[in-house]
């Protein structure tokens, strides 16, 4: 998939204001409406510049877009990183699966997904007095947050539009608790601190999607969590009691005896926390003490010798 410039289909700047992208539509629908024009093209042309409308038109999708854009260029191969769009606060109207094939894969990859900007809808209002608008934002939580709850501050960038039309941001302060045994995917919700109500309308709510940090250890899924575990040689042949690291604190581990690389040891119910808690697998990996020394080489020398019968490679129909 193709990364697009949305303000170079546009014929615009970054710097555009609101008005700029109106008029910029306007005088391009004149040109390629399928309707009426005789342009080459003018039906696929219609499409491209509708679909950059539909993004630059809303402050809150091209404030996400534009800290997206600023390190891709057009025609580079993309995919959307995991966290393009976190932080960002947004509540307008988002797009139906209708809406979604109307536009490019581009467009689906950055907007099907829940939570992206904008896709907040306004509640229910009666006369004089209106609801405010539930609003939505991804935040990213460490996994040891999920196993302990946690109480955190955060700071939400609010896209707003100045009075030259161009689009900024404010933060939006929040504190929130995260519940021990969250899940990624799931969503915190934070009644009252969505958009303002009208009239004597309540404020909307504000729900915070989760999603776990990159870890330098750990990898999850669902309720379950994976760490690589680095075995010597001898712990892996002869089995070995091993003290290891887990978000919950230290364990004891039994490693049996004749472990290969890549073997599961799987510690029942300390994954994340819940009402099913998920469960922890440490993936063993044989690692090897370097040879740089004569003493060292020697030792290796001497396994060599000792295990001369063993054929690493046997199952690939290779004795050598």
């Amino acid at each position: 998939m193709e990364f697009k410039d949305y303000y170079q289909q546009m014929g615009l700047t970054r710097e555009a204001t609101a008005d700029d992208i109106k008029k910029a539509y306007r005088r391009l629908a004149r040109k390629y409406h399928p309707d009426v024009s005789k342009e080459p093209g003018a039906e696929a042309r219609f499409k491209e510049f509708g679909e950059a409308y539909e993004v630059l038109k809303d402050p809150e999708k091209r404030a996400a877009y534009d800290r997206l854009s600023a390190n891709w260029k057009a025609g580079q191969e993309f995919q959307p990183p995991p966290d393009w769009n976190t932080g960002f606060e947004g509540a307008g109207r988002g797009f139906d699966d209708e809406d979604l094939r109307e536009h490019s894969d581009f467009f689906e990859a950055l907007f099907r997904r829940a939570g992206a900007p904008g896709t907040a809808r306004r509640r229910g209002s009666a006369a004089f007095h209106a609801a405010g608008e539930d609003r939505h934002a991804r935040i990213q939580i460490d996994l040891e947050d999920a196993y302990n709850g946690a109480r955190r501050k955060l700071a939400l960038q609010v896209p707003e539009v100045d009075a030259q039309g161009r689009v900024g941001a404010r933060a939006h302060e929040i504190e929130f608790v995260i519940p021990k045994g969250v899940r990624a995917g799931q969503h915190i919700r934070l009644a009252g601190q969505g958009g303002p109500g009208l009239g004597d309308g309540p404020a909307g709510d504000l729900y915070l999607e989760i999603e776990f940090r990159s870890h330098a250890h750990y990898r999850v899924d669902q309720r379950d969590v994976y760490l690589d575990l680095p075995v010597a040689p001898w712990e892996a042949a002869l089995g070995a009691q091993i003290e290891v690291p887990t978000p919950g604190g230290l364990v004891e581990l039994t490693v049996p005896p004749g472990s290969g690389a890549g073997r599961k040891l799987r510690l029942r119910g300390r994954g994340i926390p819940g009402a099913t808690p998920g469960d922890f697998y440490f993936v063993l990996q044989v690692a090897l003490p370097v040879a740089d020394s004569e003493p060292s080489r020697a030792a290796y020398r001497a396994m060599a010798a000792q295990f001369a019968a063993f054929s690493p490679r046997a199952k690939l129909g290779a004795s050598a």
